[in-house]
């Protein structure tokens, strides 16, 4: 990467963020699902990528499946480009190269290419940005491609590269709105960024039988978790797995150590990547140890980030059921901690209720917070949630003495500060409910917190 001055890189972000809010204005929807628009200006622009193309898709994990690849491939000398989405803090993020985010001057360029080739085609932000991405991408001297869906996958701008192996991490109930009201809808949805003739690794244990459905009817290489790769460990101390082995269709690995990204779903997620290199191996041959060096060095902010310093404090993007059922149980398996608060944001159209239910045994004290986007859940919103999530589990609407309490906030900061203020360096405060939540957090880069000593009033 070329170094700048401050001057030239506040002048380039200026500019990016000039470019998006263009993009933001282009078309009358944030999410008008189809390929047709974004296929019509991506033949234009004649791009031609001619390295291998992993795509990921899924409900959870998709983040942390694309970080783990990326982190292997470059442990084997791989040149890796990874498109991720959505962004924490910095547009930037959703772009990475050699691990690292590329400058907002590297993108300008392609912003411009695009817009010509629009020829005035009404793209979503989405659409356009991803477009930016792939240009950028295309023209790096790639040795491996990593690309994230972001909604759905039949019909996701993503889907307009030809991927040489699909993964499917885990399907469950999210953008039901789009997607469908059930697993065999999402699925069938999400299953579509596979190729005929090409493998589809399919991480979830359980997957929708439309997955193996559409499978078979192009003639996809399926890779099933349990039949073609499976993985066996031995578990510690809290549960935490402390060495696993894993074996796919023609080779093995054992004594790996865990992920050194923090949870208690990513041994779901490293074994389909490792599926996926077997899969690929014939074109990207990843030695043993880099496998092992990659696993133990992946870093993904926002998944069950734990922030060093006291109290504890854990950052995680979690935004459905599904994703904070899982947050519940890696909080379940942390130390001792004599109080938890929780700083929650959400967007306004998840099952709000349904994120807040696994939380609520482990909750004393809920700092709500308001985000800023038109998307979002408002205070009253996220109280209403609360309140039925609490009625369904029983505790009732009025506060009692072994009630959580709640406070309200303005934003993601103001509601860290006031939990910081009221907790002690043994407790713990976990942040989660939105990349918005998250990022409000990490906008000024990471806390420090400063908790009042044990026994002080």
């Amino acid at each position: 990467m070329t170094d700048v001055s401050p001057t030239a890189t506040e002048t380039a972000r200026a500019e990016l963020a000039r470019w998006l809010a263009h993009a933001e204005g282009l078309h009358p929807r944030g999410i008008d699902l189809t390929l047709e628009r974004v296929r019509r200006v991506h033949a234009r622009m004649g791009l031609a990528i001619e390295v291998p193309v992993f795509t990921v898709a899924g409900t959870n994990g998709k983040g942390s499946t694309c970080a783990m690849l990326e982190a292997i491939l470059g442990q084997a000398g791989y040149r890796a480009g990874v498109y991720s989405s959505p962004h924490l803090v910095h547009f930037e993020e959703r772009c990475r190269i050699d691990g690292r985010p590329v400058e907002a001057a590297a993108l300008l360029p392609h912003f411009a290419a695009v817009e010509a080739a629009r020829e005035g085609e009404p793209l979503t932000y989405f659409e356009f940005t991803t477009l930016v991405i792939l240009r950028l991408l295309a023209h790096a001297g790639l040795d491996a491609l990593i690309l994230e869906v972001g909604l759905g996958g039949r019909l996701d701008a993503v889907n307009v590269v030809d991927t040489d192996c699909a993964i499917l991490t885990s399907i469950d109930l999210d953008h039901c709105e789009f997607l469908g009201p059930d697993r065999e809808a999402i699925g069938a949805e999400k299953v579509p960024i596979a190729r005929p003739g090409k493998p589809l690794i399919v991480g979830d244990p359980l997957p929708p039988a439309s997955v193996l459905t559409h499978a078979a009817s192009i003639g996809a290489d399926l890779w099933l978790h349990g039949r073609d790769f499976r993985y066996a460990g031995q578990q510690g101390e809290g549960g935490r797995w402390q060495q696993w082995s894993w074996t796919g269709r023609s080779q093995r690995h054992h004594g790996l150590a865990y992920p050194a990204l923090r949870g208690a779903n990513q041994l779901l997620n490293a074994a389909a990547v490792l599926a996926a290199l077997e899969a690929l191996r014939p074109r990207l041959p990843v030695p043993a140890q880099a496998v092992r060096t990659g696993l133990a060095l992946v870093e993904l902010p926002g998944r069950f980030q734990l922030v060093p310093g006291e109290p504890a404090l854990v950052l995680d993007v979690a935004h459905n059921p599904h994703a904070a059922a899982t947050l519940a149980q890696n909080l379940d398996q942390m130390a001792y901690h004599p109080s938890t608060h929780a700083v929650f944001g959400a967007m306004k159209d998840k099952d709000l209720a349904a994120v807040i239910a696994p939380l609520l045994p482990l909750v004393d004290v809920w700092h709500l917070c308001a985000l800023p986007t038109s998307r979002a859940a408002d205070l009253d919103t996220l109280q209403a949630a609360l309140d039925a999530a609490r009625a369904a589990r029983g505790q009732g609407r009025v506060p009692g003495p072994q009630q959580p309490r709640v406070e309200r906030h303005a934003t993601p900061q103001e509601a860290l500060r006031a939990a910081l203020a009221q907790t002690d360096p043994a407790d713990r405060i976990v942040v989660f409910g939105s990349f918005f939540t998250v990022g409000g957090i990490l906008q000024a880069g990471l806390p420090r917190r400063e908790a009042p000593h044990l026994g002080r009033s």
